[in-house]
């Protein structure tokens, strides 16, 4: 079967509950006057690979999955991918030829991308770029949040770094009903019900504590920046035994949790609130399922911990570790289905009031946002013969919390990336933070 033949023609494609609930933030960041939900990978590469070959292999994918060549219409109350009648490039080549300036060029431009605002009807919701300077060659893939999640991402990633064709034929784009509605469908009724009051009384419990935010929320948002860091392969062996120390084979992001905690607290430990919370996302698809943009789930759960508790680093760990488990063990995740169907007929505006606010002092719920897409496997570790050197992960943010932390793994290597909104961070601020963060991670106290 050719690639043609494997491809689905689509006129009009429903959000799935999972899509409105990232369109629900995506209209919370543009009602700050800011890009949206925008996301993006871009990967380093050590030389310029085949532009010829890069073009034809986006525009296979673009064949393949013609959501690609959509845009995000409302019709009544409900929002759709309707084919767009602009006939939108999605591949944009951007090159400089100064020798001297080119790191910045590169993160400028990356920024510029990050930060264009467009109307969501008129924006396609992904598009690549190929960004080069005399010596220096950036890859950036831009997408909306709506139209696929990091791990849908990292999948597109996989499929464009993916020389054998018969291997590309296996990336399924035929899976059309939302994962939510699939896992919706196995329960009766009643325990629906049971799950949509385990959800609410859960974030009740979330909201008796408020939540510690260290952005200066006197000022406006003006622009993403970030600032990416990778750590030595000494480094990142330590934090990985100190990982299993702390909190065992399977909590690594609850490691990195903690630890950013307890760096916001060095920072300035005498910020109001009475908890650090962050949410968290789990995923409904199958370990090896290949379907990246038509099979998206996230859901909210959160961590959280007392302020009395982050000062004592076992404590913090295990509490950390046991509300976890709490949460697996209670199936939480699962819990927050119903809410996420009911949400999806609520207006933007009052769904995206419901994720964010806390129910009991209508403050912001979220310290800061986090995100770990663990190691980044890419097939040889190449895009088109170009070795890929580093990762930078970015994404918009709501005001507050205004600050991302995003973390990956590349050849054997930590690689965290502060996103951050000026001028309710400064650059200065996250370089400090993040060295008390490498300090938290490489400490072995109480």
């Amino acid at each position: 079967m050719d690639i043609a033949a494997q491809s689905i023609m689509i006129k009009t494609h429903p959000l799935n509950p999972a899509d409105y609930f990232t369109l629900a933030m995506d209209e919370e960041i543009r009602n700050e006057n800011m890009p949206g939900s925008l996301c993006g990978f871009a990967l380093e590469l050590e030389q310029l690979p085949s532009i010829v070959t890069l073009k034809l292999r986006i525009a296979e994918f673009g064949e393949r999955f013609p959501l690609v060549h959509t845009t995000l219409k409302q019709h009544g109350k409900r929002f759709f991918w309707s084919e767009n009648s602009f006939n939108l490039p999605i591949y944009f080549e951007h090159v400089s030829e100064n020798l001297i300036d080119q790191n910045t060029y590169h993160k400028d431009c990356i920024l510029q991308l990050l930060n264009t605002k467009q109307p969501r009807e008129e924006q396609p919701p992904i598009t690549f770029h190929l960004i080069q300077s005399a010596t220096k060659t950036t890859f950036l893939m831009r997408w909306m949040h709506p139209f696929c999640d990091a791990r849908g991402a990292d999948l597109i990633l996989k499929y464009l770094c993916t020389d054998d064709i018969k291997k590309r034929l296996s990336f399924n784009p035929l899976e059309i009903e939302p994962l939510v509605d699939q896992q919706m469908a196995k329960y009766p009724w009643w325990q629906k019900i049971s799950l949509f009051i385990k959800a609410k009384r859960y974030i009740s419990q979330i909201d008796q504590l408020r939540s510690i935010i260290h952005a200066d929320i006197t000022l406006k948002p003006k622009k993403l920046n970030f600032q990416t860091y990778t750590l030595t392969l000494e480094q990142t062996q330590k934090i990985k035994i100190l990982t299993r120390q702390y909190v065992g084979l399977t909590g690594t992001s609850l490691y990195y949790l903690g630890c950013f905690m307890r760096a916001l607290h060095v920072m300035d430990s005498n910020q109001i609130g009475d908890a650090y919370c962050t949410p968290y996302v789990f995923n409904l698809r199958k370990n090896k399922a290949l379907n990246p943009i038509l099979g998206n789930h996230v859901a909210p759960l959160f961590a959280q911990a007392p302020k009395s508790l982050v000062t004592h680093r076992s404590a913090l760990f295990q509490h950390l570790k046991q509300q976890n488990n709490n949460a697996i063990r209670e199936k939480l995740d699962y819990a927050f289905l119903p809410a996420m169907k009911a949400a999806s007929w609520l207006s933007l505006e009052r769904y995206g009031n419901e994720l964010r606010k806390s129910m009991g002092t209508n403050s912001e719920r979220s310290s800061f946002w986090f995100s770990d897409i663990g190691s980044v496997e890419l097939p040889n570790n190449q895009l088109l013969g170009s070795s890929i050197n580093k990762v930078l992960h970015l994404c918009q943010i709501t005001s507050p919390p205004a600050l991302a932390f995003l973390s990956c793994q590349l050849n054997q290597q930590l690689s965290f990336s502060y996103n951050f909104i000026e001028p309710l961070f400064t650059p200065e601020w996250i370089t400090a933070l993040h060295k008390i963060m490498v300090e938290e991670l490489l400490t072995n106290t109480t």
